[in-house]
């Protein structure tokens, strides 16, 4: 495999691990770069492999959410001794949370991957997004003097709501981060425990999709590829464990507009260079 492809790799699991996270759709820019730009099916000889691809360098990025969260998963798997147990968040809160988005994913997922993965409609989903995360922002705003804090103060029914808001994600473009984020500001927790809720659900709900993707496509995974997904699972790594901690230093401050605008002017340069 030439240089040229293993560079494209890491460029791809640069995108994924800077986005992944972000409220701006790590999927919408995948489809655009790679559409766009590097076209990494046509030097792996499917699309189907480069499906796989993306399928590897997600992982890479569940394993960055594992290092930065892994004492608070701990805490998570925890069962509660005594009488009155210490208010803190729970692997039901995440099951709970998760739910609704597994449901509809797994009825429409068919629909999704052949109607709603093309640049076109990403685009719509970036400004839909936006949108919304501009909304959530002003509702956060009005309600500043009672959002909950920690993630350790989240309710069942937070959770379910938030769980609900998730399935817009199921759209390209919208952001998965982008949409549980806004769901749980919106429903009364700071920016910083939305985003900590949402980057502990992403373990299992990648983890699991990855896996399902795996089992289906497990014969593209030829010694022939293999640098080309090694690279891309390393660069998806390194990029996301640096993304995620300067995320969540920085969200309860700057919030979200400033991405819905990101995204905004991203969908307008789109739109531009296509037509």
């Amino acid at each position: 495999m030439e240089f040229i492809e293993i560079l494209k790799a890491i460029i791809l699991g640069l995108v994924e691990g800077l986005t992944e996270f972000a409220p701006v759709s790590s999927t919408g820019h995948m489809i655009i770069v790679d559409d766009l730009w590097l076209k990494s099916a046509e030097f792996l000889g499917s699309k189907y492999t480069a499906n796989t691809f993306k399928v590897v360098i997600q992982l890479g990025s569940i394993l960055a959410v594992v290092v930065v969260f892994w004492k608070r998963i701990i805490d998570m798997l925890r069962i509660d001794r005594g009488d009155k147990p210490k208010q803190r968040l729970k692997l039901t809160h995440v099951i709970v949370g998760l739910a609704p988005a597994g449901v509809f994913g797994v009825l429409f997922e068919d629909m999704i991957d052949e109607y709603l993965f093309r640049t076109e409609t990403v685009l719509i989903g970036l400004v839909l997004g936006a949108i919304f995360m501009i909304i959530a922002d002003r509702v956060s705003k009005a309600k500043k003097d009672t959002l909950k804090p920690t993630v350790d103060e989240i309710t069942y029914k937070q959770a379910l709501t938030i769980g609900f808001i998730q399935c817009l994600s199921l759209w390209p473009g919208f952001s998965r981060s982008g949409a549980t984020i806004s769901g749980g500001v919106i429903t009364g927790l700071s920016h910083r425990a939305a985003a900590d809720f949402t980057f502990i659900m992403a373990v299992p709900i990648m983890a699991g999709a990855s896996f399902l993707s795996f089992i289906k496509n497990i014969e593209y995974f030829t010694m022939d590829a293999m640098p080309f997904f090694i690279a891309g699972f390393i660069s998806a790594f390194v990029f996301a464990l640096l993304a995620i901690r300067f995320f969540l230093k920085l969200i309860n401050k700057i919030k979200l507009t400033p991405f819905a605008i990101y995204r905004i002017v991203l969908a307008a340069l789109i739109l531009f260079i296509i037509f």
